[in-house]
């Protein structure tokens, strides 16, 4: 089910700049019981994206409570929010776009997650590297073909998450998920400032390691940091944590750190 610009509907102006080129940002969020989990965060997220990304002023209480309704009276699911610069301007250029575009949508949950929660997952290097762009990086803008490639090419596997790296060769993220590994009591997440997507639960994740027994640290690793850690966990704002059970070749049977985190995620 689909709201456009809070109406009922289920089709986007051609013109639309979001559909022309990709020219706007996004946010997923979980609904429990009839409420959006961190809706503060997904709100201050599309704010601080539509603010980077120069995006006319949108009417954010129309927008929180599109997403609010859509959640309304279901167990369970998925809403989304889309914000784009609407129509208008010729070719690149933004000029005469004055009026951006809410689209919200309401979908069932994957329920896979439950299943992965309790059994784990494996995890596979993706060919598909990301372009470092520190302007774009950390947001969950429109332009995802690099996340439809890696995830084309994560089909033809059996895994079910995939390990990204940049064009660096550094490792960034999973094609949908934020990635943390733990080793001995230091917990280690990829630097998103050149590229990735810096997630919800990543940032919940992070402010729940904030004074616990554990240290964190931001680092641009390759991908062979994994082969001596004792535990790698991926996680966004649905999942919402997981913990891994195979990375390539490499095996985890530690839940140390999923145990600590999970009844707080």
């Amino acid at each position: 089910m689909y709201w456009i610009n809070g109406q009922q509907h289920d089709a986007l102006a051609p013109s639309d700049r979001g559909l022309q080129f990709g020219d706007g940002c996004f946010t997923t969020a979980r609904v429990v019981e009839g409420k959006i989990d961190l809706l503060p965060w997904h709100i201050e997220r599309l704010q601080q994206s539509a603010q980077r990304l120069m995006l006319p002023a949108c009417d954010w209480d129309a927008l929180e409570y599109e997403m609010v309704r859509a959640a309304e009276s279901i167990p369970q699911g998925v809403v989304k929010a889309i914000l784009t610069r609407g129509s208008g301007g010729r070719g690149y250029s933004p000029k005469g776009c004055e009026h951006p575009t809410r689209v919200v949508s309401r979908s069932a949950y994957p329920m896979h997650y439950l299943q992965w929660r309790e059994q784990g997952i494996s995890l596979a290097l993706s060919p598909v590297t990301l372009a470092r762009h520190p302007l774009l990086a950390g947001l969950k803008h429109l332009n995802r073909l690099e996340q439809v490639l890696i995830r084309a090419h994560l089909d033809q596997t059996a895994a079910d998450e995939a390990l990204v790296l940049d064009t660096a060769g550094m490792l960034v993220e999973c094609c949908a998920a934020n990635l943390f590994w733990r080793k001995g009591k230091a917990v280690f997440t990829p630097d998103l400032s050149q590229a990735g997507v810096a997630g919800l639960m990543r940032r919940r994740v992070i402010e729940l390691l904030s004074g616990s027994r554990y240290s964190l640290q931001y680092v641009s690793e390759p991908l062979e940091t994994l082969a001596d850690a004792e535990e790698v966990l991926v996680s966004n704002a649905l999942m919402p944590l997981l913990p891994v059970n195979i990375a390539q070749s490499w095996h985890y049977s530690s839940r140390q750190l999923y145990d600590f985190l999970r009844p707080h995620c």
